[in-house]
């Protein structure tokens, strides 16, 4: 197994790939994707990769099958993910000026490929050598797995939300990147 990192547009090339591995692995519940949620959400990809600082990580087997993925970018200063809280979060906490915070918008492994440990692969991945001082991401409350999953990596909810018109209820978590400051968290 192999895991790539791309930067930038250079991820608009494997969009195809992405999607394969968003469609197998969003597609049982309690996510239930349809493929036109596949295609709503890689239409946002088209202008994500063109963030500064956007990231993704493509995991593929020895048969260069792609198997499981992530990606993100930093929150910008001007973000509106805090305004989403179902309880407003102290300005400690939502203060973004555009390099504190990187967003995690997407990690999916391939329901054949879970219980390896590739989503921690994939997430150390896509983190190693940020600058920033934390990650930030949305998970749905009822993803049992992936919250194991993240609090095993040192996630701590801040709060919950609806990140878009009519979602369902997501957490909201933040991880402290090593060697950064926690007292601002």
């Amino acid at each position: 197994m192999t895991i790539e990192r791309f930067n930038g547009e250079d991820a608009a090339w494997i969009e195809d790939e992405l999607r394969q591995v968003y469609r197998e692995a969003f597609a049982e519940p309690p996510y239930s994707k349809t493929d036109l949620d596949a295609e709503t959400n890689f239409q946002r990809f088209r202008a994500q990769v063109k963030k500064d600082g956007f990231r993704a990580v493509l995991a593929r087997s020895d048969d260069g099958e792609p198997v499981g993925m992530a990606y993100g970018y930093p929150i910008p200063a001007t973000t509106g993910w805090w305004r989403t809280l179902t309880t407003p979060a102290p300005a400690r906490v939502s203060h973004e000026d555009g390099q504190r915070t990187f967003g995690l918008f997407e990690l999916a492994v391939r329901p054949a490929w879970r219980r390896q440990h590739l989503a921690t692969a994939l997430h150390r991945a896509l983190t190693e050598g940020l600058t920033h001082e934390r990650v930030l991401l949305n998970t749905r409350p009822e993803a049992e797995a992936a919250r194991r999953a993240y609090r095993s990596w040192g996630y701590e909810k801040v709060g919950e939300n609806h990140p878009w018109t009519d979602a369902a209820l997501h957490d909201v978590l933040i991880l402290t990147l090593a060697g950064q400051n926690p007292a601002a968290r």
